[in-house]
């Protein structure tokens, strides 16, 4: 699933006005700050940093329309758009994957997204994935708030991090350890992997093992991503311990330009294998990570990606930064510092 999706809440369906607010507050607690309201809810502008796309009679403000996809001629409608909207949001209906297929397919190329309406994160889901590329967008149609809620997992994995390139301080042979080998059922790409660190206030991006090296063939799927202890980013902004993970566990995907997205863990191997402890500074503090001693492990930095076995003082690699520190690996705002 493309991290990069937007998700927007229709908040101009109840005729009750309270409900339409709850609708738009539940979204800003959930991170979606776009909303489709009614002309005379305005005033829901007060109620945070949201944007608000005015819906008059199925015209929509930006350049937006709303189009119920109920017959073969409304798809024929739905398509004559195309080029013409800068977004065209399909309704609510009871309509198949097979129309949508046709939209993805007649609005690639054109400069106008497409956008579904879901009324569950399983619908929502399949949206995003129909012809593998999936809608551009997926328009959050329910009726209550916390309909609104069930959505978190999806929006958590369209969110982008931002990455923060830090400076090697030191890398040093330690000890054997339990090292964890998280095997993903996705193939990731150059740069991109999982955000794992020993402090949560310092996560490093550790690439995925998709670079072949001559003597062992590219795993895509696969991180060789730390010993036991470390931290590592899932949905929702939440970390785990490595050790905790589990075939079918869901586990957040990053790449060197902070896009994320979602996959799922096939398998974790834990093996003892000799580690190397790894600290770099952000001008302020230093922060550290323990690896496998392997080639084949490779962090992610402006430059590209650099093995372990050449990594050196200087380097510059890329972290996710917070403050802070964590409990039961939610953020909270607390003065915690791990060393």
């Amino acid at each position: 699933m493309n991290m990069s999706k937007e998700i927007i809440v229709m908040a101009d369906g109840p005729d009750d006005k309270e409900m339409r607010k709850e609708l738009i507050l539940s979204a800003l607690e959930s991170g979606i700050v776009t909303a489709v309201v009614r002309p005379d809810d305005g005033d829901f502008k007060s109620l945070g940093n949201v944007k608000l796309l005015i819906n008059n009679g199925g015209i929509v403000s930006d350049s937006a329309i709303i189009v119920q996809l109920n017959t073969p001629e409304d798809q024929d409608r739905a398509m004559s758009l195309a080029g013409k909207y800068d977004i065209v949001i399909l309704g609510a209906s009871d309509w198949t994957v097979i129309p949508l297929e046709n939209m993805i397919a007649r609005f690639r190329g054109t400069g106008t997204k497409i956008y579904a309406c879901a009324s569950d994160p399983d619908e929502a889901k399949l949206y995003l994935q129909t012809l593998e590329k999936g809608v551009d967008g997926i328009a959050v149609a329910v009726k209550t708030g916390n309909d609104v809620r069930k959505f978190s997992d999806l929006i958590s994995s369209s969110m982008k991090i931002e990455l923060t390139p830090v400076e090697v301080t030191g890398v040093k042979n330690i000890e054997m350890g339990d090292r964890v080998c998280v095997d993903t059922v996705s193939m990731m790409s150059l740069g991109e992997g999982m955000l794992i660190g020993s402090q949560a206030s310092c996560l490093f991006l550790v690439q995925s093992e998709s670079e072949d090296n001559g003597y062992v063939a590219a795993r895509p799927f696969r991180v060789n991503a730390g010993a036991v202890h470390a931290y590592v980013m899932g949905p929702e902004g939440k970390t785990r311990y490595l050790s905790e993970y589990r075939s079918g566990d869901p586990i957040m995907l990053v790449d060197s330009e902070g896009n994320t997205r979602i996959s799922s863990v096939g398998r974790c191997k834990i093996e003892k294998r000799p580690l190397i402890l790894l600290e770099a500074t952000d001008g302020k503090y230093v922060h550290s990570t323990i690896l496998q001693n392997a080639e084949t492990v490779k962090l992610s930095g402006p430059n590209g990606s650099i093995s372990v076995s050449k990594i050196k003082k200087g380097d510059k690699i890329f972290a996710k930064l917070e403050a802070g520190g964590r409990h039961f690996g939610m953020k909270i705002d607390e003065s915690i510092r791990e060393i």
